[in-house]
């Protein structure tokens, strides 16, 4: 099987990554600056996916320039649940509230449906791909999510704790595929592509919690490992990783028997001066110039194919379709 890609994308408001949450927060403006990458995704046949969030489903602007390009089969649309500025606004704007499965269930469950609701309204499509905000899944998330009818969740960072500020713990999930769901197991999870690089990498799993532990941190260890290319752990996005490791870990994952690949970032990097990852035209030109030579290396030198979430869903639940169904399921914070 040749290895897939999608490319997803945090479709999402302007604000300070330093500053506190806040719901004045609302402006969407990035959103036209979206074309430059979709150029660069047209050259290699690539359908991204925006799980956009409420600021963004709700503004007429920001709906103009993406309906166009669903319409014409040059993106599909899923959600993406950021709490603060979503509807409605009940609870308190903390840090743990941020993560939408840290809300009681009615509240993360009235907050998703009218994101749903939102979408289905000025898209004319009801999405079937989620993404929670700060993927802050939970323990009442996988219900919600059959409740309204998803299929495909994208939350899932493999390797990863976010238990400091009261996120959710994904360092016992690896990057392969699966079902989940409390039943049936209808759902699938589709995880980032996250995974460690260098000789000490068929260990990550094991190794990583600690060398980057407190006692870790303050030797620098995780530092240390990854310049003597001993294990780094790498995330498959322009935001953070550079090309040279995008290779390394793709190439990683390959020979670990990964074949589905998970491009992502956040639409606001699409305009300098909006996140920490382009603040200037240099870092932008270098942000779109890393897309381009990720997209050529994997569809022309590793001979990749392109899908979406959704697709891969419905190639997998082809009445012909052989699948085998993890029984594993979502962390919960």
């Amino acid at each position: 099987m040749a290895p897939c890609l999608t490319v997803i994308i945090d479709t999402e408001e302007e604000f300070d990554w330093d500053a506190p949450f806040s719901r004045d927060n609302v402006s969407v403006e990035t959103i036209a600056a979206q074309h430059a990458a979709q150029d660069i995704f047209a050259r290699y046949g690539i359908v991204p996916t925006y799980v956009i969030d409420y600021p963004v489903a709700s503004t007429a602007s920001s709906v103009a320039v993406l309906k166009p390009l669903m319409e014409a089969g040059a993106c599909e649309v899923g959600a993406h649940l950021h709490p603060w500025v979503s509807p409605p606004y009940e609870e308190e704007v903390c840090v743990r509230n941020s993560y939408p499965g840290n809300l009681a269930r009615d509240l993360e469950r009235r907050k998703l449906l009218d994101l749903t609701e939102t979408i289905e309204r000025n898209f004319g499509h009801r999405p079937t791909v989620y993404k929670a905000g700060r993927y802050g899944v939970g323990a009442n998330t996988t219900s919600i999510l059959t409740e309204l009818g998803y299929k495909v969740d994208v939350s899932v960072v493999p390797y990863t704790d976010f238990t400091g500020d009261g996120g959710p713990d994904f360092r016992r999930f690896g990057f392969r595929p699966y079902w989940f769901g409390d039943e049936d197991k209808a759902l699938l999870e589709l995880p980032l592509s996250t995974g460690f690089y260098g000789a000490l990498a068929p260990l990550g799993q094991q190794l990583f919690p600690l060398i980057s532990g407190s006692l870790g941190l303050s030797v620098r260890l995780p530092g240390i490992l990854s310049r003597s290319k001993l294990l780094e752990r790498i995330r498959l996005s322009p935001e953070g990783a550079n090309h040279a490791e995008h290779r390394r870990l793709t190439k990683s994952l390959l020979a670990q028997g990964c074949r589905m690949f998970s491009f992502t970032y956040h639409s606001p990097s699409l305009a300098a001066g909006h996140t920490p990852y382009v603040r200037n035209q240099a870092d932008l030109s270098a942000f779109l110039d890393s897309l381009d030579r990720y997209f050529d290396f994997f569809m022309n030198e590793l001979g990749g194919q392109a899908t979406t979430p959704a697709r891969f869903h419905a190639r997998l639940t082809e009445p012909t379709a052989e699948v085998k169904r993890s029984q594993e399921k979502i962390a919960t914070a």
